[in-house]
């Protein structure tokens, strides 16, 4: 008779479908600050014509990213690491790992970003309070959670995303007497700003695009669920933000479009929701950088980029605890600094270069017609360029030196990258 005991094997980690995985992620990215605190300023400053323009523009860069991600991803067998894994395993480790950094950095900064947002918004309530303090504690909440397991932190994201729903069906069936879409559908815009800056401020509105590719890793089946989230997630997102531009148009005079962050509350049906939806953006955006950020340096970590002990898996479903750790103590060292306005244009500019770097990958390959670039999404190599103009393009608009600055970091990186021995 065996007397050894025989050891159960290891619970296998949790693997995520579409709209879990991806497209809740997404959704929740980028149905965000801008939707809930800025788009009436920029309907009062563009009109409603302009600023469906801004939103097309936009979007159709956004599109043309997804469709990218969506060729790229289905190309190959997708590891974790999400856009950083796709981009190096098409040009290589020191290109990649260019772009994997900055990404990271990106990501994990932009979990102080959006909770600094979540606390600021509080005083309204509590004008008194140490923002400081609360900013701290939140990032706590929001670590302890990622800590626990993914599961744990995708749930509260769908519980989030039931919230925004509710919040934006209050602002949709918000009824205000009067009728001022004549009045708003042209522009006025304030001196110091015209159609370029506007569009430059509303543009971070629609990114978010790669929130659920960051959790390729951690998906069922992520050839499939990375295009179909993505792009399902980019056509309600437009839908989304066309029905508000053209409600906020009707609903509001000029004047408290651009004088009110909040006109939102005022047409909303049940004012209150309309806060509760800010802090679900704000902290759901949270999350999902802090589920990304991890992993992003996992792979890099995995790959010899990075000290190989962060790629460490953790717990009883191989959570990415070490690279966590890692991410949380970079957004709080963040909190502390407190005034992030300095290195907001370079966070954003990381995002776009990514965003560029995933267009350039999916038409080169598209357009030298290297065979082993056989997608079974497929998109035309020239769609794919005029996404990586559109990103660059967009870079330089928003802030040049800000781009130069994060231009030169990619290249110090790739530099260095080189001289590396793998």
């Amino acid at each position: 008779m065996d007397t050894e005991t025989t050891k159960s094997p290891p619970k296998e980690p949790s693997k995520y479908g579409t709209f879990s995985g991806v497209f809740v992620p997404n959704v929740l990215t980028i149905l965000g600050v801008i939707l809930f605190m800025r788009s009436g300023w920029v309907v009062g400053q563009a009109g409603v014509y302009n600023t469906l323009i801004i939103l097309l523009i936009a979007n159709t860069i956004s599109l043309l990213t997804a469709l990218s991600l969506s060729a790229i991803a289905t190309n190959t067998k997708v590891g974790g690491g999400g856009a950083y894994f796709l981009i190096s395993r098409s040009l290589g480790l020191e290109i990649g790992g260019s772009i994997g950094v900055p990404l990271f950095l990106a990501q994990a900064v932009s979990v102080a970003f959006y909770i600094i947002g979540f606390t600021e918004s509080l005083t309204a309530f509590f004008p008194e309070m140490d923002t400081r303090l609360i900013a701290m504690c939140t990032l706590v909440i929001i670590f302890g959670v990622s800590w626990v397991s993914s599961d744990l932190a995708i749930k509260a994201q769908n519980l989030i995303l039931i919230v925004l729903v509710l919040s934006l069906l209050s602002f949709f069936f918000g009824f205000k007497p009067g009728n001022f879409l004549s009045e708003n559908w042209s522009a006025s815009y304030a001196p110091g700003f015209d159609f370029w800056m506007v569009f430059a401020i509303f543009f971070p509105a629609v990114t978010g695009v790669m929130a659920g590719a960051s959790m390729s890793g951690d998906l069922k089946d992520p050839s499939k669920s990375i295009p179909k989230g993505t792009l399902w997630a980019v056509i309600i997102t437009f839908i989304v933000y066309a029905g508000q531009i053209l409600w906020l148009g009707k609903s509001a005079p000029r004047a408290d479009l651009v004088g009110n962050a909040l006109v939102m509350e005022e047409i909303s049906a049940f004012g209150p929701l309309i806060y509760a939806g800010l802090w679900a953006a704000t902290i759901s955006s949270a999350i999902a950088s802090l589920l990304g950020a991890p992993r992003t340096l996992q792979a890099l970590a995995m790959d010899g980029v990075f000290p190989r002990f962060l790629a460490k898996k953790s717990g009883p479903k191989g959570e990415p605890r070490m690279a966590l750790i890692v991410s949380g103590l970079l957004a709080a060292a963040c909190i502390i600094l407190g005034d992030l306005n300095l290195i907001a244009p370079i966070i954003s500019m990381f995002f776009l270069a990514t965003y560029g770097m995933v267009n350039l990958v999916a038409g080169i390959e598209r357009w030298v017609a290297n065979p082993s670039f056989r997608p079974t999404f497929k998109v035309r190599g020239i769609f794919s360029i005029a996404g990586a103009a559109g990103c660059m393009f967009v870079m330089f608009l928003w802030n040049p030196w800000a781009s130069i600055a994060a231009a030169a970091l990619m290249l110090g990186l790739y530099v260095f990258l080189t001289t590396r021995q793998y």
